[in-house]
């Protein structure tokens, strides 16, 4: 089996590289100098993107090497994408009568300029404070009294590598503009340990919300210190629903805000973590309306089951760099927005950060503002 994985890994690897260094280097038949010196930044980049993202992302935790992978990773996804799409160019630019070395020359220009506009937007869109997207999200057991409840959700921080926490401040700048009720954050908070990585997470301390700060995790914590994030965010002040619930109440009417953690909990080693959705609800009056936080989009099914009223997760990214969409959609039900279930209304954010490569393209950033309303 792993020689198996290994082999489609560099498979994968030479695919990824190959394309865009055959539209861009080998087909436009630049002079022998060009070929040669485009020939061996790609054969680096191969080589060397293995070696940087095991010492970047495996135990040694490298952050050098890792903002190199990620940043190549990136690169080079979209130029694959790109040089893949732009052979419609080439054949449009033969039947034009377009003759060759024309013809793959002007193909590679433009991969090049696409993909570099894109990176560019993508890089200032990853890296902003991401922008408030307001949703009305109806529960009709939700009782007058928390009609209008105003709940922020950040989720997918992922602090990182990258130092971030200029813009951590920056979130929790905005988060308090709003003036929520409840913030929830979704889970997959930082990549690192606790010691590594507080700098950038420990601004979250100064979120205000009168009603609540709940914190679940997401499969990243479990990739690192998944109870010693937890045992943070609670030292920060955030509530950590850890198959646990919190019974919210104002002017006589009540909702339940309950967290399950994330699936790869079942397999971390750590007692009692996995996902528990029948300790988080245990003893909840089936007239009060249940807001879950769970990571992932996919724990929808257990959260029809019991009959949740909302489900907030995060997760997806909504794909991040287009059109990875496409491999979550295969994970996934769902990849952003507000959609229903059976009885049973999901809201998938985008989040609010970024894994590894700083870019997001077609998949745009933000700080959903849940406005519940009751029927």
């Amino acid at each position: 089996m792993g020689v198996r994985r290994g082999a489609l890994v560099v498979a994968a690897l030479l695919v990824l590289f190959g394309e865009p260094w055959s539209v861009l280097v080998l087909l436009p038949d630049w002079p022998v100098a060009g070929t040669v010196i485009g020939t061996v930044v790609f054969a680096v980049a191969l080589l060397g993107f293995p070696v940087l993202m095991a010492l970047g992302h495996g135990p040694k935790q490298s952050d050098t090497a890792a903002r190199i992978g990620d940043v190549t990773l990136g690169v080079v996804w979209v130029l694959f994408t790109w040089s893949v799409l732009t052979h419609v160019l080439r054949l449009i630019l033969l039947v034009s009568g377009v003759d060759d070395p024309a013809r793959p020359r002007i193909v590679a220009a433009a991969t090049l300029a696409v993909a570099a506009v894109l990176l560019v937007a993508g890089n200032r869109i990853a890296m902003r404070v991401p922008p408030v997207k307001p949703v009305d999200v109806v529960l009709p057991k939700l009782g007058p009294g928390l009609d209008g409840l105003r709940v922020a959700v950040i989720t997918d921080t992922h602090y990182g590598p990258l130092d971030r926490t200029r813009w951590s401040e920056r979130v929790v700048a905005e988060l308090n503009r709003l003036r929520p009720d409840v913030v929830c954050h979704a889970g997959d908070l930082a990549d690192g340990s606790v010691a590594k990585r507080r700098k950038q997470v420990d601004p979250l301390g100064g979120v205000q919300a009168p009603l609540g700060r709940f914190y679940i995790t997401g499969n990243h914590e479990y990739f690192g210190e998944a109870q010693a994030w937890l045992d943070h965010m609670a030292s920060l002040g955030w509530d950590t629903l850890h198959n646990r619930s919190t019974l919210l109440e104002r002017d006589g009417a009540r909702l339940l805000f309950a967290g399950i953690d994330d699936p790869t909990g079942a397999a971390s080693g750590l007692p009692g973590h996995g996902p528990d959705l029948a300790a988080a609800l245990d003893g909840a009056d089936p007239d009060v309306p249940v807001v879950l936080l769970a990571h992932q989009p996919k724990q929808v099914a257990q959260a029809r089951e019991e009959n949740v009223d909302l489900q907030i997760s995060g997760h997806t990214h909504g794909g991040q760099i287009w059109p990875f969409h496409l491999l979550v959609r295969l994970d996934q039900p769902t990849l952003s927005g507000l959609t229903r279930h059976g009885p049973t209304q999901l809201y998938n954010s985008r989040g609010s950060g970024f894994w590894g490569p700083p870019f997001r393209i077609f998949a745009p950033n933000e700080i959903a503002l849940l406005t519940l309303r009751s029927a």
